[in-house]
Parts: structure tokens; sequence; C-alpha cells
């Protein structure tokens, strides 16, 4: 027989549960940006590029590398946590075909709790490079990385944990394009 204590305690109890695993949930979704702004600019492009992988694809896709193969074991590890990629990457013909409010939407989203700027490159001549992390305590939970330049756009999505030091090995799989992020090289006795 329930005491009338284990009665009153339970349902609070139970509704406490139920707003922290929808808060884990919503956390876990936040990493994720909305990409959709950008499907205008598809028609404007020369060459565009939309992928979208979710974790049921992660896994089925990391299947595809061999735990033979050292490097493609590496690149299975460095997935096995992750939750989703999304990319979408256009090239243009001409200056202008996209324009800073189109980025403003995705800004917009990277401003919201847990979104750290790690990288701001801005070069005239060489475009631009802004890498986000979502913070979930001492873990990265999520990765964005915008790359503009007058005639090109890419934002890269991560969702879940990413391992810095490993994501180079990343660049050129999955529909991520090459974008020159190099590891750490551990110093030398003379450099220490």
């Amino acid at each position: 027989m329930k005491t009338l204590f284990q009665t009153k305690l339970a349902a609070p109890l139970l509704a406490l549960l139920l707003i922290a695993a929808s808060a884990a949930a919503t956390r876990a979704q936040d990493s994720r940006l909305q990409l959709s702004s950008l499907d205008h600019l598809a028609a404007k492009a020369s060459q565009s590029v939309d992928v979208n992988i979710d974790e049921r694809l992660m896994r089925l896709a990391s299947r595809v590398f061999s735990d033979q193969d050292v490097e493609e074991r590496e690149i299975k590890k460095l997935v096995a946590g992750i939750k989703g990629i999304y990319v979408r990457s256009f090239e243009f013909e001409n200056e202008g075909q996209y324009t800073a409010a189109d980025m403003e939407t995705i800004r917009t989203q990277l401003r919201g709790p847990g979104w750290t700027r790690l990288v701001n490159v801005m070069s005239k001549k060489e475009g631009n490079l802004e890498v986000y992390l979502l913070m979930n305590g001492e873990t990265v939970g999520g990765l964005a990385v915008l790359s503009t330049d007058v005639r090109e756009l890419t934002v890269v999505n991560i969702v879940g944990p990413v391992d810095l030091e490993k994501l180079a090995k990343l660049e050129g799989q999955f529909g991520i394009p090459e974008l020159d992020i190099e590891p750490a090289k551990p110093k030398t006795k003379n450099e220490q």
C-alpha cells in the first residue's frame, strides 16, 4: 500500500524526469542548424552540394570503412558518436549571388546558447572562415564552419561530439570540403 508521501512524490518526480529528458533531447538537437534558408541559392549556383547524413545514415556509412585499413579505422572511430553531418555549398559564376542576409540567418542560430566562435578569419583575397563550437559542459556537442568568398559559400554542420584533434581526417569525407584544418603538431625538444 502506497503512503500519501509516495503518491505525492511520484507525480512531481515523474514530471521532473520528463522535463529533464526533454531538455536533454532539445540540447542534443540544438547543434543542428537549420540550413533550408539557403536552399534558394541552388538555382543561382553553377554548382551546389547538399549533404544530409543523419544518425541512422552515419551508422550505415561507418560500416563502409574497413577495420583493416588504419586510416579508415580512425575515421570510423571518429564518426562513431556523431549524430549527423549537414553541408550546403554553392559555387557561383558571378559575384553577388548571395547576400549578407543569407548568412545572417545562419549566424543568428550560432548566437544561441552554448555556441562560441572559435575562429574568425577575414581576408579580401582568400575569403572568410568562421568556426563555431557548441559546448555541452566540457565536451564539444557540435561544430559549424562558415566559409565565404565572393563566388562561394559553404556551411558545414557536424552534430554530436567532435574530437577537434581528429577533425582534419573528415575533410574530403561525407561531403565535407577540404577546409585546410591542420592538427596541432607536437613540439620538438628545441621548441619546448
